[in-house]
């Protein structure tokens, strides 16, 4: 994410070495253009790193469900990876269930 704030320093200094009026309609836009931009880069950097947060909080719970099935079915488990979903229908014929799904009537 450097690379944005760089970029963001870059274009502020631009700004300042145009000597850009803040006074003109112009220069009030330019600068406040700039600074929206210094903002969109830090809080693309906070969502960044709240998003690597929660990858590795992901990948703790499936270390931990990885044992705790382990510990559980032992060796007989068997790995989801090998599992047939395509076994089962998209939806079912429960008019309950979420996944209820009419069929066509002709």
């Amino acid at each position: 994410m450097d690379y944005l704030f760089q970029k963001v320093s870059y274009l502020q200094g631009l700004a300042d070495g145009l000597n850009v009026d803040e006074n003109s309609s112009e220069g009030k836009l330019l600068v406040h253009i700039i600074d929206t931009l210094g903002e969109f880069a830090e809080a693309l950097e906070e969502v960044s790193e709240n998003q690597m947060d929660l990858e590795d909080y992901v990948n703790f719970i499936d270390e931990d469900l990885a044992d705790l099935e382990e510990d559980i079915y032992g060796d007989d488990f068997e790995d989801y990876d090998d599992f047939d979903f395509e076994f089962y229908d998209d939806c079912c014929d429960d008019e309950d269930c979420g996944c209820f799904c009419e069929e066509d009537e002709e």
